[in-house]
């Protein structure tokens, strides 16, 4: 297993639809190993495929709720449905996320409270989670990922997304080629 680096903002793979995995080969279990390592190290709470610069339509994800109980997965494939969001601005405190593929950085989105996706495991298994809280928002933001959006493309706020322009201009972002590694970058921590 192998921390991979994991793609900046800008980077093609990360702003267009991943592709269907058609068949679980030893590759595909490989990459999925691959990601749970990077993952842990960044440390995130989900990782979808493009993330490490791979256009399929995989993600994990691992969360302990407030009593510590572990929630950890992969889908392949997955399908999503969701309730609509409650209408009004993000609550600044309770609705802030962030993602390894705009490292460091902390905005508020309102996301749907619930959502329920599908797909495959690694042996083929039928994959059900049904969830809300942040597990609905961790699902959601991966989803997205899959469909080529990332969480600050969603931001609606002008100041929001004035600092995003920011960030990417001081930091060279928005352009293809660039990444980070997890345990050694720490650009997350």
């Amino acid at each position: 297993m192998a921390i991979l680096p994991i793609v900046i903002s800008g980077d093609p793979v990360l702003h267009r639809p991943a592709s269907p995995v058609t068949e679980v080969t030893d590759e595909i279990r490989e990459l999925v190993a691959d990601m749970y390592v990077t993952m842990d190290e960044a440390p995130g709470v989900g990782l979808a495929a493009p993330q490490i610069g791979v256009g399929l339509r995989i993600f994990v994800y691992s969360y302990e709720d407030d009593e510590g109980a572990p929630w950890r997965g992969v889908v392949i494939n997955p399908e999503l449905w969701m309730t609509p969001p409650v209408p009004g601005d993000p609550d600044v405190d309770e609705e802030v996320e962030g993602c390894l593929s705009f490292p460091g950085e902390r905005f508020a989105l309102r996301r749907s409270e619930r959502s329920i996706v599908t797909g495959t495991d690694l042996e083929g298994a039928p994959v059900r989670l049904e969830v809300d809280g942040w597990r609905a928002r961790i699902l959601q933001h991966e989803f997205d990922h899959l469909n080529g959006t990332l969480y600050v493309d969603r931001l609606t706020h002008p100041d929001d997304r004035d600092e995003v322009e920011e960030i990417v201009k001081e930091r060279g972002w928005g352009k293809p080629g660039l990444s980070w590694r997890p345990g050694v970058d720490n650009l997350e921590g």
